[in-house]
């Protein structure tokens, strides 16, 4: 096959690839996204809803890219889209979004779901079933992690590895890649964080062995490492040795007077003979077998599954969080079941913007540091010319006091 045939051959594999891939949801967020995306009804009754606005935020690459974000402070906050129904089974699934807490976020989740065709979503909310939540969390020091939780058999799995979320005030991608041989990786900004085997990092299925419950230590297993010479016998006389001896070398005082003082007798010494109680010498234990561990055997409740990866109803996108302190902003969506393509659409969005969207952050944190140093030297000066006109109200008082004793004096 010539050079020309084989680039033919290389672009036609490469566009039939390309035809395969699928896009289920991809969400940019513009003036029109409301139509695309339906508020729950949970919590609005209790007066504790919170609302998404479209905004590019504080600090921004473009001020036209623009995301959802979260208000007021300390409230709910529940939204979803619906996408075409599809199972993950025999593909990869890709679930990636971008997350800003230009806040500060303190404590509040900011993870998104995907859901099943059977969840009720106009009452979105904490116990709506999901098949998968991904993203950051934090609360206070200690929470400070991505979570990936899948739904297993009704049950909300979560992982076993402590994966560590952005939580600076700048945009971050959060991706998971859940591929068909039931591995899995994690990435934050295009960058891998966590992978391995699902089985490995979750407890979906119970373990495959087990130890036998009736597995019992035979009588003549040893232990001991180490045992007792028999052979070491102790010493005639050994119990007999003192540990205090009267001191050889101390001389009755001249001026001792038994009469009056007592039979005198020799302070007493440590004696350098005695060497403790008795005790045989340690040799290696001949029959030495290691410490007994009960056999394993097959675990009676262990039931293989092949398909623990597998969703076969995905067809809701949604935010359902509570946030102390609200402002984070969640834009670029996105549900596929091409790797590469996430990758590049997480370039294409996010890694255009970064660089701009950090310098204007660095510019308004710098600004805010300037008022609050313009801020502090005024409150020091305002507080030295308190003490000044403090002090001098003093010496006003002083002197006042000065004169009136002189006035007093001269009159006398």
């Amino acid at each position: 096959m010539n050079g020309n045939a084989m680039l033919v051959l290389f672009a036609v594999l490469s566009l039939a690839a390309s035809a395969s891939a699928k896009v289920f949801f991809e969400e940019k967020f513009d003036s029109e996204w409301e139509s695309r995306w339906t508020k729950s009804t949970f919590k609005q009754d209790e007066g504790t809803a919170g609302e998404f606005t479209l905004t590019a935020g504080k600090w921004y690459g473009d001020e036209a890219d623009k995301g959802i974000q979260t208000g007021p402070d300390a409230r709910f906050f529940a939204i979803s889209s619906e996408m075409e129904e599809f199972s993950n089974e025999g593909i990869p699934l890709v679930l990636q979004f971008s997350a800003k807490h230009e806040q500060k976020l303190d404590c509040g989740g900011g993870y998104i779901k995907l859901l099943p065709a059977s969840s009720d979503m106009s009452n979105f909310g904490g116990d709506t079933p999901y098949s998968i939540m991904f993203g950051p969390d934090i609360c206070g020091s200690s929470t400070k992690k991505v979570h990936v939780i899948f739904t297993y058999k009704g049950k909300n799995l979560l992982t076993k590895k402590s994966i560590q979320c952005e939580t600076d005030e700048l945009t971050h991608v959060y991706t998971l890649i859940l591929n068909p041989d039931k591995t899995y990786k994690v990435l934050i900004d295009n960058v891998e964080k966590a992978a391995g085997h699902l089985e490995d990092d979750w407890d979906f299925l119970a373990p495959k062995y087990i130890t036998d419950p009736e597995a019992v230590r035979p009588e003549d297993w040893d232990e001991r490492p180490v045992i007792d010479d028999p052979e070491d016998v102790k010493p005639d006389g050994y119990d007999e040795i003192p540990a205090k001896i009267a001191d050889p070398e101390a001389e009755k005082p001249e001026d001792w007077d038994d009469e009056d003082d007592g039979e005198w007798e020799a302070p007493m010494l440590d004696n350098p003979e005695f060497k403790g109680e008795w005790a045989p010498k340690k040799m290696d234990n001949p029959m030495y077998k290691g410490k007994w561990e009960a056999p394993k055997i097959d675990n009676p409740e262990y039931e293989s599954d092949d398909k623990i990866h597998v969703f076969k109803d995905l067809k809701y996108v949604g935010f359902e969080l509570w946030q102390v302190k609200a402002g984070s902003i969640f834009d670029n969506i996105l549900v596929t079941d091409d790797v590469e393509y996430a990758a590049k659409f997480a370039e294409d969005t996010w890694g255009a913007m970064k660089e701009g969207e950090k310098t204007m952050y660095d510019a308004a944190a710098e600004a805010t540091r300037l008022v609050e140093e313009e801020e502090r030297k005024k409150a020091e000066e305002e507080r030295k010319a308190l003490e000044e006109e403090e002090d001098s109200e003093e010496e006003e008082e002083e002197e006042e006091e000065t004169e009136k004793e002189e006035e007093d004096h001269d009159e006398l």
